[in-house]
């Protein structure tokens, strides 16, 4: 049996071009490197913006490494027994991010000890996917929206998705009907609310946003809140009719079922970091096909794209203006995807293709 022989992680925190918020300027980039026992070597991450990057770190060299080395490098093998490990210090989140930082490398070893992209490893359905503009645009007053608005659609997207929740609901939806004016009809809208309405407030916004064509409402109340969510989707399906879109806040398969078998959301959007790694996405990938519900994944499209090849279905990689972690610089190689007329391919690589440099040094 090959074992995981050594794991090691650093942190890296990643200068953002457009700050998403006055405090958020950098994203936490947790870089690792794994070592089999037959000397085949993987570079995975972990990631998240703002906070708890230093928490990962710290699972990762306190909690997992040691526990990790003798255990099978086979991440579908390894992985139920990380999570139990860390489960004591709870069941997703954190515990669930650090553990994606292994699950990528040993994805990303396996891939490259055979010459090829963990997209052929899994078994690649399709050559490109469809990518949609998304932007962290609620502080930009109306002028920047709609040049971002436009600057999407000169970059050939066919949807875009963009922020809602203002305290006052009329800001919303004059920018939403202007958004529409500047993309066109034909184009996909996509809205984002990131749980800032209660059950009262999501009923009313949607209703009235509505009215601008609406591919899908995200986020629209607390992420935790199943009841709420059942009761939001009952409403809106007797008015509006616009689909509920989660999942970058639900960090595991047993929650993501929850939320699917209740028909609290008609879209599901993991995290392919956040939900633990390569090997729960494409368990949470399964069963959402298997339930006829959408997914489309949540950011990191130099990731996301890769996987979304592989998928049954087809699915919207979400690319968020400049934060891929290519136009960042933050890769030591070109990024393994590419991204022309909302049109994502792969480039040739092997493994995941994504490996991180050190501007910063180790921390």
């Amino acid at each position: 049996m090959t074992t995981i022989a050594s794991l090691g992680a650093r942190l890296i925190r990643v200068p953002l071009t457009r700050p998403w918020a006055a405090d958020v300027t950098s994203v936490g980039v947790i870089a690792t490197h794994v070592v089999r026992s037959d000397g085949a070597e993987g570079w995975g991450f972990s990631w998240t913006p703002q906070i708890g990057a230093e928490a990962v770190l710290a699972l990762l060299q306190h909690d997992l490494s040691a526990f990790a080395v003798g255990r099978s490098a086979e991440p579908a093998e390894v992985w139920p027994e990380l999570w139990r490990h860390l489960h004591e210090a709870g069941g997703g989140g954190l515990t669930t991010i650090a553990i994606a930082g292994l699950d990528l490398a040993l994805w990303d070893a396996a891939a490259r000890a055979a010459g090829t992209s963990v997209s052929t490893s899994i078994g690649r359905r399709r050559e490109s996917v469809r990518s949609y503009g998304s932007g962290i645009n609620l502080h930009y007053d109306l002028d920047e929206l709609l040049e971002q608005a436009q600057r999407w659609v000169d970059a050939g997207f066919d949807a875009v998705k963009m922020k809602v929740g203002s305290p006052d609901l009329a800001r919303d939806v004059d920018r939403v009907a202007a958004v529409r004016d500047v993309i066109g009809p034909d184009r996909a809208l996509m809205i984002d609310a990131n749980q800032r309405w209660d059950l009262t407030r999501a009923t009313t916004a949607v209703e009235a946003l509505a009215a601008s064509g609406i591919a899908w409402i995200e986020e629209p109340l607390r992420a935790d809140d199943l009841a709420g969510h059942i009761e939001l989707a009952r409403r809106l399906r007797s008015g509006s009719a616009v689909p509920i879109a989660l999942g970058e806040n639900v960090h595991t398969r047993y929650r993501f079922d929850d939320f699917v078998r209740s028909g609290a959301a008609q879209v599901v959007q993991p995290n392919i970091v956040r939900v633990g790694g390569i090997t729960p996405f494409l368990e949470i990938a399964s069963d959402a096909h298997a339930a006829g519900v959408d997914l489309h994944p949540h950011l990191l499209p130099e990731l996301s794209g890769q996987l979304a090849m592989t998928l049954p279905q087809e699915v919207l990689v979400e690319d968020i203006e400049d934060a891929a972690f290519g136009a960042l610089g933050a890769l030591d190689a070109p990024s393994p995807v590419t991204i022309t007329d909302g049109t994502l391919t792969e480039v040739p690589h092997e493994g995941l293709g994504l490996r991180f440099t050190d501007p910063e040094g180790l921390r």
